[in-house]
């Protein structure tokens, strides 16, 4: 997942069919962000937040959902309360809380 700038004047994600498009020196517009001018970094931001919206669609089909609901459940519903026991993981060194 990455954007790529096309003759320094497009830029296009792996997944995503939204562009952006360069309209002077340091301006750029973007297709789903109609009316703003954009630096290039923030374009570069707005079009991998683009990619990861398409990436996010594809993985919350597998589970029946929309990328929406899945990041709303994600943002919205509260974790477990208790914590995997200690030595969980074994000697792997995986994550512990």
């Amino acid at each position: 997942m990455s954007v790529h700038v096309v003759g320094n004047f497009w830029m296009v994600g792996d997944r995503t069919p939204h562009q952006a498009r360069r309209v002077s020196d340091d301006a750029w517009v973007v297709s789903y962000l109609r009316g703003r001018m954009l630096t290039t970094e923030q374009a570069a931001a707005a079009m991998q937040a683009a990619d990861t919206v398409a990436l996010m669609n594809d993985l919350a089909s597998h589970v029946g959902l929309t990328a929406l609901e899945a990041i709303g459940l994600a943002v919205n519903e509260r974790p477990w309360e208790k914590a995997l026991p200690r030595g969980f993981f074994g000697d792997r060194g995986g994550r512990r809380r």
